[in-house]
């Protein structure tokens, strides 16, 4: 395996005091986090920065790696001298200001073959998640952020268009929690409830929980996208002659002209009668337009129907 210089790593001298070697890896750890440094190699250097302190700052393991001496050049192929069988504890040293340490970087404990060879691997490491350690004692707490969860709640057509608070109970854990539901939402979209997912560990925050909308079938409406569509029913002498009708929309009644020659399955639109939309422009509303005879003709009607068949010479297959 190849010799690592802690000392390059950090840009300080080999004599450089601990206060030196605190600000040297503070400044890196800030240029190198993988938050604030997306660069191809960044992560790895990270690890790396976080390495070399580990061990120049505990005076026990900076005492143990100088024992190699100074004649090591980084990169070298290393082979550790005969009797190097002491290793260290995690929980051996070090001290100073509060320093954050992530996980899941490479092997299972996150450090180089090199580390493990000389001091051994930490305590209770894992993938993911991130140590801390703080106190003149030097120990780690490993600290995971809990897990996000999922479920599904369904929700009526007019809750969805007005927005509603809703208590609900979920089967999955036998919780309630009330629920604000967003004025529009749709189906699909989600509703986060922060901090209600699986618990942390170690002091981790606990993870959210997101509720997948549905929204059951609607008597009248049906919902595609921001539109809504509805049937509406008229008499054969209103779409030939056209006028005008009351159509209930969620906000209430309004009146609706219908063109004379009206046909059926024509979609009249209402602009902006649709689902709401918060962030733009709100759906429409379309009826779709239904004709329909009386299925029961009293003595006038038939009358009338026969008088309009004797004169007309429209032929609706031709």
């Amino acid at each position: 395996m190849q010799y690592k210089d802690y000392y390059e790593i950090l840009g300080v001298p080999r004599n450089a005091s601990q206060e030196e070697i605190q600000r040297a890896y503070r400044k890196l750890a800030r240029k190198y986090h993988p938050d604030v440094n997306k660069e191809p190699g960044a992560e790895e250097k990270f690890k790396e920065i976080n390495e070399a302190y580990e061990v120049l700052k505990d005076p026990e393991k900076r005492k143990k790696y100088d024992q190699l001496g100074a004649h090591w050049k980084a990169g070298q192929e290393f082979r550790p001298p005969p009797g190097w069988d002491i290793h260290f504890d995690f929980g051996s040293g070090g001290g100073g200001a509060e320093d954050i340490f992530f996980g899941g970087f490479g092997g299972e404990s996150g450090f180089s073959d090199f580390f493990e060879l000389l001091f051994g691997r930490g305590r209770g490491q894992q993938r993911g998640g991130r140590f801390y350690s703080s106190g003149a004692g030097g120990g780690f707490t490993w600290v995971r952020d809990g897990a996000d969860q999922e479920a599904t709640i369904r929700i009526s057509l007019e809750d969805a268009y007005r927005g509603a608070t809703k208590v609900i109970t979920l089967p999955q854990n036998n919780k309630t929690y009330e629920v604000k539901i967003p004025r529009g939402i749709l189906p699909g979209q989600k509703i986060r409830l922060a901090g209600q997912g699986s618990p942390g560990s170690g002091g981790g925050r606990s993870g959210d929980l997101y509720l997948r909308v549905e929204i059951e079938p609607h008597p009248v409406y049906r919902l595609e996208g921001r539109d809504l569509y509805m049937d509406l029913p008229v008499s054969p002498w209103e779409a030939a002659l056209g006028g005008n009708v009351s159509v209930n929309t969620l906000d209430g009644p309004v009146t609706l002209k219908i063109p004379p020659g009206t046909q059926s399955g024509q979609k009249l639109r209402l602009k902006g009668k649709g689902m709401p939309n918060p962030k733009g422009v709100s759906g429409d509303l379309y009826a779709v337009v239904q004709i329909r005879v009386p299925k029961h003709l009293t003595p006038d009607e038939r009358r009338l129907f026969e008088e309009l068949q004797r004169v007309s010479n429209f032929n609706p297959r031709a």
